[in-house]
């Protein structure tokens, strides 16, 4: 039996001339994450993004062996 985990990270959009600016920012916070379920057993096995109104939200799904 697998046990499962959804991480949802939530970026807001800021007036910016940089396009970038959200994959820039949130690099170091997603890396975190994936160090912390590695650390637990889990791997990521897919992902997700959509945004509604400025914010952006990115869905990182883990799973290990129960």
């Amino acid at each position: 039996m697998k046990d499962y985990k959804v991480e949802t990270l939530i970026y807001y959009s800021k007036l910016t001339t940089d396009s970038k600016h959200i994959a820039k920012s949130s690099q170091k916070e997603i890396q975190e994450k994936l160090d912390e379920y590695s650390q637990k057993g889990y791997k990521l096995t897919s992902t997700d993004a959509t945004n509604f109104g400025l914010a952006v939200y990115i869905y990182l799904y883990f799973e290990k062996e129960a």
